[in-house]
């Protein structure tokens, strides 16, 4: 119903133009003979663009209308989250550098108390040496076996004191192989006559020498066997 109501006076009036042009001989009038048949042909062209452009029109010719179903954005109500959010995130990091101090505080007490006190033990393991010297010499008249008994109890108790403090002899035996790292070379000796030992071995043992933890407290002083 659009299309006949919208194109009908276009049309109407290109074919009363062309029908009185033609009204004479057609043999006449040929170019105007072709212009009338290309008309024809594109009248429904021209029908269905003018179908079209009243709706397309009328589309965007449309006001935007609000979406019903979208709900209203409460600024006030985000805000608030976002605040309360806001202050439970700062008290949280309060507590954890709060937390962070007292710990921080009491390694450093701990480590102050461990260098002040670090031979509490090792002290403590050694109190019964010092009393057994001093039980020795409170005896006014100790005869000579009396004194050496004393003093072999006491040596006992200060090589118990000093193992349990992981303080170990460094007593390498006659032959054994001389290493640096634990043994310090006094001299270098021939080996007597009828006596065969491998060069670059322990001969004797000068002064015992002692390790703690594994870790030389100080290198046992030898004599090494020189080379052949």
């Amino acid at each position: 119903m659009v299309a006949n109501d919208t194109v009908g006076p276009a049309t109407h009036c290109v074919d009363s133009h062309l029908r009185a042009m033609t009204a004479t001989d057609p043999a006449e009038h040929p170019l105007e003979n072709q212009v009338s048949g290309l008309i024809c042909r594109l009248r429904p062209v021209i029908a269905l663009t003018y179908t079209m452009a009243p709706n397309q029109n009328s589309q965007e010719d449309q006001p935007l209308e609000p979406n019903a179903d979208a709900a209203p954005i409460d600024l006030a109500a985000e805000l608030a989250a976002l605040q309360a959010k806001h202050t439970e995130v700062a008290d949280a990091f309060l507590r954890a550098k709060a937390e962070a101090e007292n710990t921080r505080r009491r390694a450093e007490e701990e480590v102050s108390k461990a260098r002040k006190f670090a031979v509490e033990g090792f002290a403590e393991s050694l109190l019964p040496v010092k009393d057994s010297l001093e039980a020795a010499i409170a005896i006014p008249a100790a005869s000579p076996e009396q004194l050496l008994e004393g003093v072999h109890a006491t040596l006992r108790q200060l090589t118990s004191a000093l193992e349990r403090n992981k303080v170990l002899e460094l007593n390498p035996a006659a032959g054994a192989k001389f290493d640096p790292h634990q043994h310090q070379a006094i001299s270098v000796v021939p080996l007597p006559p009828g006596v065969t030992q491998d060069p670059n071995t322990v001969v004797t043992v000068l002064q015992k020498g002692y390790s703690i933890n594994e870790r030389v407290l100080r290198p046992a002083l030898v004599t090494v066997c020189a080379p052949s």
